[in-house]
């Protein structure tokens, strides 16, 4: 069934993201705050609307993809948000990197007011978002998620419903968490090969299919080694991230030293200019001549 979908938030991923829902023959409404990011978007066929509260009133699905869990708060539950905005029946999916609790809150105030919410952070960086690999990790009601798996599924390939509402949050956590100091391993790895003569490349070739094997050594040492660090995923959003985990971590009773680590490290380098860097940006730290 075609759809007409809302599409808050069109940045390294949300392109691509909403270029696929185009594809698959939905009628797209866009906002962002910074009308140009849309212009591709636009030039294929999207519709620009004005504001939040007009896009929530067009729509039948709103999806949103922020920077900041402020962002998230202001877009669903500010006065000419899209929860006062929208109308009975709508299903809002955001799919930010944002809190569990907040993502708790606005599942609630969804069903106080006949809307249909899932929290769905997503996974796979620019990469993902451009191929249409996304993992998807969706909290919320099941038969929410059942009538959302077509959309998902021109947007990612792995869409799991982890539980109830901000249980995709947490998911998304548990995955920062992993790749904090995955990031840091990686970047060592690579200087390390570096400062001991070795081929790069070569080393990565060979290490990239054993024990050592992950998304980060595949596909961001290659950039690591090329010097290319411009952003799949920002460093300055990286850094939310780990402090939501480390919060939510805190709440829970647990201690992250790994993860706590990563954040001095990814910090430092936003001090030195590089939070719209990408992740990879973190060899530097290692990589001195």
């Amino acid at each position: 069934m075609k759809q007409r979908i809302g599409f808050i938030g069109t940045g390294v991923m949300g392109e691509s993201m909403a270029n696929h829902l185009m594809k698959g023959g939905h009628e797209l409404f866009i906002y962002t705050r910074t009308k140009s990011k849309a212009n591709g978007l636009l030039e294929n066929g999207a519709k620009w609307c004005e504001t939040v509260s007009e896009l929530a009133k067009s729509v039948d699905v709103v999806i949103t993809m922020v920077g900041y869990p402020t962002d998230v708060r202001e877009v669903y539950l500010g006065l000419q948000g899209i929860l006062e905005n929208a109308s009975q029946g709508t299903y809002i999916i955001d799919m930010t990197t944002s809190s569990p609790a907040l993502a708790k809150e606005i599942f609630e105030e969804a069903k106080q007011k006949g809307m249909y919410s899932l929290d769905a952070p997503v996974s796979g960086g620019d990469i993902g978002a451009r191929d249409a690999k996304l993992t998807i990790m969706a909290g919320g009601e099941q038969v929410v998620f059942d009538y959302m798996q077509p959309i998902f599924k021109l947007m990612g390939e792995n869409v799991v419903l982890q539980g109830e509402a901000g249980a995709g949050q947490f998911t998304k956590m548990a995955n920062q968490i992993a790749i904090a100091s995955t990031m840091m391993g990686v970047s060592e790895s690579m200087a390390y090969a570096k400062k001991a003569g070795l081929d790069q490349e070569k080393v990565l070739s060979s290490i990239q299919t054993g024990a050592a094997g992950s998304f980060s050594l595949s596909k961001l040492a290659p950039r690591m080694i090329a010097g290319d660090f411009a952003p799949g995923f920002y460093i300055k959003h990286f850094i939310k991230d780990m402090g939501i985990a480390i919060d939510s971590a805190k709440e829970l009773g647990m201690d992250t030293p790994g993860l706590i680590q990563a954040k001095k490290l990814y910090e430092q380098l936003a001090e030195d200019g590089e939070g719209n860097s990408g992740t990879q940006a973190l060899y530097k730290y290692y990589d001195h001549e």
